[in-house]
């Protein structure tokens, strides 16, 4: 009569990716260091070899899904490498909602120049394009920053879209908006269903577009020389 079936070998790849399983199927609040060494038929203790915390494994399932985000960092066109870019984020946020939501709300664990190489490699690779492109490195840093704040908006509030029912949404905030005091805000009235009408995807690329448009400012403003 066989046995069971040999247990697999731990890796920090392993746990990191059944971490990120608990995550997309419950969410956030089920996820912990004892729910973790069940899912992996481990002891809890055994798991603190491959994360020192869960703050810890939290910034290792961050770069595990930072894996699928990707710059060509020697294209010629800067501004397709960014909005395929933030195509793939997008696509990222939609596939981990809850990882995403972390990675935009929750402090990190460690320092920035202290986090997995993974989580440094976009940004590594994003000054470098910028860089190539005749910005600074210190306006690539800015830019990265600008960009990547917007998307953390963008993709918050288009997962709130997807929590909520779209139609029923707009349908609320029609009424609100007609009940508002027509004097004191004629502009929100006046909107109605165009301020209730929500297209992620349109307004991800007219984002995209804006944030396109300042760097390339940066890049055409000459370097003051001094006096």
């Amino acid at each position: 009569m066989d046995g069971p079936a040999p247990r697999t070998d731990l890796s920090v790849r392993r746990v990191r990716t059944a971490a990120l399983a608990i995550l997309d199927a419950e969410g956030p609040d089920a996820l912990s260091m004892r729910r973790l060494a069940k899912a992996l038929d481990r002891k809890a203790m055994t798991l603190y070899r491959y994360a020192r915390s869960k703050a810890d494994l939290l910034d290792g399932v961050v770069e595990l899904v930072l894996e699928d985000l990707h710059i060509d960092a020697s294209a010629e066109d800067w501004r397709e490498q960014l909005r395929m870019l933030a195509q793939q984020f997008q696509s990222l946020a939609i596939a981990h909602p809850h990882v995403v939501t972390l990675m935009v709300t929750l402090p990190k664990a460690s320092p920035l120049g202290f986090r997995p190489l993974g989580t440094l490699r976009l940004l590594e690779d994003f000054i470098e394009l910028l860089t190539r492109a005749g910005s600074t490195r210190r306006e690539a840093v800015d830019s990265y920053r600008l960009f990547f704040g917007f998307l953390h908006g963008h993709v918050l509030e288009e997962l709130q879209e997807f929590v909520d029912d779209g139609e029923k949404s707009a349908d609320r905030l029609q009424v609100v908006l007609h009940q508002l005091p027509r004097a004191q805000f004629p502009q929100l009235r006046a909107l109605g269903a165009g301020l209730a009408a929500y297209d992620g995807a349109a307004q991800l690329r007219r984002g995209v577009e804006m944030m396109i448009a300042g760097i390339q400012d940066l890049l055409t403003v000459p370097t003051p020389t001094p006096a």
